[in-house]
């Protein structure tokens, strides 16, 4: 079909496609499905191979956020049955950090709810990333801490941070329908002040949330604009207790749509399959492999994903490699930018690319505070889901897909609240 050879065309070139053409991805048929995966597959072969990348997240303070973000389990006035805890301790954060280098993570993200980092916040987290770079030789971190003053994406950069992440979420004409207590340019404020300081910008969406076709083209086009080194797709999980318990509006298919969109969109960067994968996907994962070159390790940030083991079973039966430590995640051009933006230093980290936290899904989004969910702690050791029906309805509620995670991140720590 002439759309998607001139989608590919361009996605080699690195070239901008139209809004029209976006749009026209997320408008086709499930019949035409195989070949919008191909199309988008050939795009992503040329700049990252069959390479997986694996992140894994650290949620280093969980719940009670004064932000009221529609999609998050954690927001103010939420009825979620989740974990609630305070910070971590450095050797904690770095016990739990160790855990995902082990299941052959590249990248920790560490998360905490709220608006955004005190000045004792930053202090705190440059504690915890000393502590994990020094028992885990070469390891990323990248932080999601919310809304950064002036002065803090430095600090987080001269503690060995690497990346930083904060979702757009949804385009700006959308963004006051889900959350009152900040705005969509506070969102992009943060992005550029990180990228401003040499660190890897990270920044994603979460679609699922009622948005139209036009919001989701919005929205990554403003992404493809920040230039963003990570790009993480999140599907919403409809928390029971928040005011988006009932969007229940996706399809594997039209999932698959999304991640193609964004691959079109942002062909050079790390797209990254996050938050919700394995509720909305399902069975069709594997295919999405073929479209985005990242994925979270296990579970999030208040829900469970599905086994560590599993994931890498996964990336192995559809013929690819879980991405190694010594291999650039960028493509040389945008990896050569980065470290001359951030004189070598950290942030560059030979161009490796962002924590995805992105993972903000619906779910597990800290509200301000990470501005996404990351993606997880192993998936070992969790409890039994719910067995899955072959096929769900676009608009079917389907709480039971939904496993609300009962352990600490990663550690053995208790709830305390």
């Amino acid at each position: 079909m002439d759309l998607l050879n001139t989608l590919v065309d361009k996605g080699l070139r690195r070239e901008l496609p139209t809004r029209e053409e976006a749009l026209a991805v997320l408008a086709t048929s499930d019949d035409e499905l195989l070949d919008v995966v191909a199309a988008a597959g050939k795009v992503r072969r040329q700049w990252f191979g069959r390479r997986v990348k694996l992140n894994y997240l650290v949620n280093l303070k969980s719940g009670l956020c004064p932000e009221d973000c529609s999609y998050c389990s954690q927001r103010l006035g939420s009825k979620a049955e989740i974990l609630k805890y305070t910070w971590l301790k450095p050797e904690e954060a770095s016990q739990a950090a160790a855990a995902g280098v082990a299941g052959g993570a590249k990248r920790v993200c560490l998360v905490a709810s709220g608006r955004g980092p005190t000045d004792r916040d930053v202090d705190r987290v440059g504690k915890t990333i000393e502590a994990i770079k020094e028992q885990n030789e070469g390891v990323e971190v990248c932080a999601c801490l919310g809304l950064l003053s002036d002065g803090q994406a430095e600090r987080l950069r001269d503690a060995g941070a690497d990346a930083y992440n904060h979702n757009l979420n949804t385009s700006e004409a959308t963004y006051g329908a889900i959350t009152k207590t900040h705005t969509y340019a506070d969102r992009v404020d943060t992005v550029q002040k990180a990228h401003a300081a040499g660190l890897s910008a990270c920044s994603g969406l979460i679609a699922g949330m009622g948005e139209t076709d036009e919001d989701l083209v919005d929205v990554v086009f403003s992404l493809r604009e920040l230039d963003a080194d990570s790009v993480p797709v999140n599907f919403l999980i409809p928390f029971e207790g928040t005011p988006l318990a009932k969007e229940w509006n996706l399809t594997p298919q039209r999932c698959l749509r999304i991640l193609a969109m964004a691959r079109f969109v942002c062909p050079d960067v790390e797209v990254r399959l996050a938050g919700g994968r394995e509720v909305h996907l399902r069975s069709l994962q594997p295919l999405a492999l073929h479209v985005v070159n990242s994925i979270f390790l296990g579970d999030y940030l208040t829900s469970e994903g599905q086994a560590g083991q599993a994931d890498l079973d996964m990336i192995a039966d559809a013929g690819f490699e879980v991405e190694g430590a010594g291999t650039s995640t960028l493509p040389a051009h945008r990896s050569d930018a980065a470290a001359a933006a951030a004189g070598g230093g950290c942030g560059s980290n030979g161009g490796a690319s962002v924590c995805g936290s992105g993972a903000a899904t619906g779910d597990d989004a800290p509200a301000a505070g990470c501005g996404s969910a990351c993606g997880g702690c192993s998936g070992h050791g969790h409890e039994e889901a719910a067995p899955v029906p072959a096929q769900a309805a676009a608009g079917e509620v389907r709480p039971e897909l939904v496993a609300v995670r009962r352990r600490g991140a990663g550690t053995d720590i208790a709830p305390n609240a």
